[in-house]
């Protein structure tokens, strides 16, 4: 085992909270009887009523079925649509028996329209089955940590006898997954889509039902929109601003346009994206092996409000050594950053046998205290 050198980097300041509590007070509240709040790039819940409680969620299931279509890497082959994936209930594209469409035309069609034919037709082409797809659907859930899912169909719908459901949590998890994939990311932002109908004289134009992306809510990226008699509205929306990309989920939400504004504009407020450490040397380093040679390759933001801003803390781990056998960029020790005990991330910290520049000032420094305490050897292990 190694040993290490421990400098406890501290701010001292007001006492700040980790996870938000479910005080509606603080935007107005909300109508929805589940929802969710998160921040894209961290995970972090800003928000959240009855998140994990799973709960019927109709058409936002589609954010599953697109995100595996993209996955399967077969966009740009041509799809001959079947009997079967015609016979649905429910939104449609209009998809005939015997039509030849391309497999991205109908997830921009599953994604804007909420097409249950192309859902159906996306199945079977990408799982061979509607079952096989289904398959795929509750796997994907699970390598995502979707613990309070289970899916019975492609497209959401409310089946007699066959369970279906997921949690605002879930379903939030699912979106941060599928936001990580720029074609996905495309077709759910795009407000207008036209795709070449091989059946009619006319081609389709397809025009997004996701009213906050078309027009109510400037800072909107996409999302999914949702409804059966059962599950009531259910609405899965993201945003960005000034830096920061949110997610909202609401399930049985009369009011969710309104409510889903008014979470966004509640997290860019209370909680902006904050550069808690810099990429660059590492001024606090005192010690005469590391100092000056020492340094982050990225830096480090995450959202906090004002209190929380005062509260964060930088624990900095280097090799124990007593002598200079360090390559250039090795890892030679880590920065740890946490807020009342909870680790909020790492940062590796490379050496460099030139001299490295501090560029810019690490929220820490800005601290009315500090503490920098040689803490002893510790091991890692």
């Amino acid at each position: 085992m190694k040993k290490w050198l421990i400098l406890g980097i501290i701010s001292l300041f007001l006492i700040g909270i980790i996870i938000p509590t479910n005080n509606v007070k603080a935007f107005g509240g909300v109508s929805a009887r589940n929802a969710v709040l998160m921040d894209q790039k961290t995970g972090r819940i800003l928000y959240g009523k009855a998140m994990h409680d799973p709960e019927r969620i109709a058409s936002i299931t589609k954010i599953m079925t697109a995100i595996l279509a993209v996955e399967s890497g077969k966009l740009k082959n041509t799809v001959t649509i079947s009997s079967r994936a015609v016979q649905t209930e429910g939104s449609s594209i209009y998809l005939k028996p015997g039509q030849k469409i391309k497999l991205e035309d109908l997830v921009y069609g599953l994604m804007l329209r909420s097409g249950n034919d192309a859902a159906n037709a996306i199945a079977e082409t990408v799982g061979g089955s509607i079952e096989g797809f289904v398959y795929m659907m509750n796997e994907k859930a699970k390598e995502i940590g979707m613990t309070n899912t289970f899916f019975s169909n492609p497209s959401g719908l409310d089946e007699n006898g066959k369970e279906h459901y997921s949690s605002a949590y879930d379903m939030a998890l699912l979106t941060r997954y599928a936001m990580e994939n720029p074609m996905y990311a495309k077709i759910a932002g795009t407000k207008l889509h036209r795709a070449k109908n091989t059946a009619e004289s006319w081609d389709y134009v397809w025009k997004n039902k996701n009213k906050l992306l078309t027009f109510m809510y400037k800072y909107s990226t996409g999302g999914k929109t949702g409804f059966t008699k059962k599950a009531r509205r259910t609405l899965v929306s993201t945003a960005s601003k000034n830096g920061m990309d949110l997610i909202v989920v609401t399930l049985n939400d009369g009011q969710d346009w309104q409510d889903h504004m008014a979470l966004f504009e509640y997290g860019f407020d209370h909680y902006p994206l904050t550069k808690v450490m810099s990429k660059g040397g590492i001024r606090e380093v005192k010690d005469k092996i590391y100092k000056g040679h020492v340094y982050l390759k990225n830096d480090f933001f995450y959202p906090l409000d004002e209190k929380e801003k005062e509260q964060v803390t930088v624990t900095i781990e280097l090799e124990k050594t007593t002598d200079k056998r360090f390559e250039n960029d090795e890892i030679v020790g880590k920065a740890i950053i946490e807020l009342e005990g909870e680790q909020l991330g790492t940062r590796n910290i490379f050496y460099s046998k030139s001299k490295v520049k501090v560029f810019t000032k690490e929220v820490f420094e800005q601290s009315k205290e500090m503490l920098l305490n040689l803490m002893g050897e510790h091991s890692n292990g």
